[in-house]
């Protein structure tokens, strides 16, 4: 089954592997009948998408997870929310096909919402500023980041994976732009994107807002990507 859920508030602030913990613990409380792996140590058969780092929120995280029998699906969102820490909440769970391409292989662009800031009064986060710097970002042949991958300092140009960048407009603290990055070539983090619109802005809130699968030109958000009803509609 794959499940949405969301991550709001001051538990943004716990990690990936928190979060993971989190919902071993909440399958737990409300013993739900786990696919585990064999071996010398058998974990939950529970896979996650795309990592959210410490301190962003999201109205789109998903997970993947197999149980050992039947489970119906409607009561599940409510039961698993009620046992996970306040700000997780699940948003749906649906039954998947058979054979579904996991969600980190699977999932080809993300959607942010990130809030540009400057601590220093003399300099200018308006909207005005922060939408010429995204013109001129957008207008640039290439971007060229250095990056150190396993011990290795290397370039990468991630102008390829930045789909939009669209000026939405002032917060109490500076600005609001909503972004699309593409998960391939490479991946770009939202602190790396505000670095190159100008080292003097940092991340205020930063929210993920969606992610798509795309296939054939078509975009599915992960939840109706590979639901099994669908797939046996169409095979009958």
């Amino acid at each position: 089954m794959r499940v949405w859920f969301t991550k709001n508030g001051k538990v943004r602030f716990i990690s990936h592997r928190d979060v993971a913990r989190a919902f071993e613990r909440a399958f737990r409380i409300e013993a739900l009948p786990l696919s585990f792996t064999q071996g010398f140590s058998p974990r939950p058969k529970v896979s996650f998408g795309l990592a959210l780092s410490v301190g962003h929120e999201s109205d789109a995280e998903y997970l993947d997870i197999e149980f050992a029998e039947t489970v119906p699906v409607a009561p599940l969102a409510a039961a698993i929310t009620r046992a996970l820490p306040e700000g997780i909440d699940v948003v749906e769970v649906v039954a998947l096909a058979d054979r579904a391409a996991a969600l980190q292989e699977a999932v080809t662009a993300v959607e942010w919402e990130i809030e540009l800031i400057i601590d220093d009064g003399a300099a200018d986060a308006s909207p005005t500023v922060v939408h010429d710097r995204v013109a001129a970002l957008l207008d640039a042949p290439a971007l060229v980041l250095e990056r150190v991958r396993k011990g290795r300092t290397g370039t990468e140009d991630i102008r390829p994976v930045i789909r939009r960048i669209t000026t939405l407009g002032p917060t109490e603290r500076g600005t609001l732009i909503a972004v699309e990055l593409a998960t391939r070539p490479t991946s770009v983090r939202p602190a790396e994107l505000i670095a190159a619109l100008g080292t003097e802005f940092r991340e205020g809130r930063v929210r993920r807002t969606r992610q798509w699968i795309e296939r054939g030109g078509v975009r599915y958000e992960p939840i109706a990507s590979d639901p099994r009803s669908v797939l046996e509609a169409r095979a009958s």
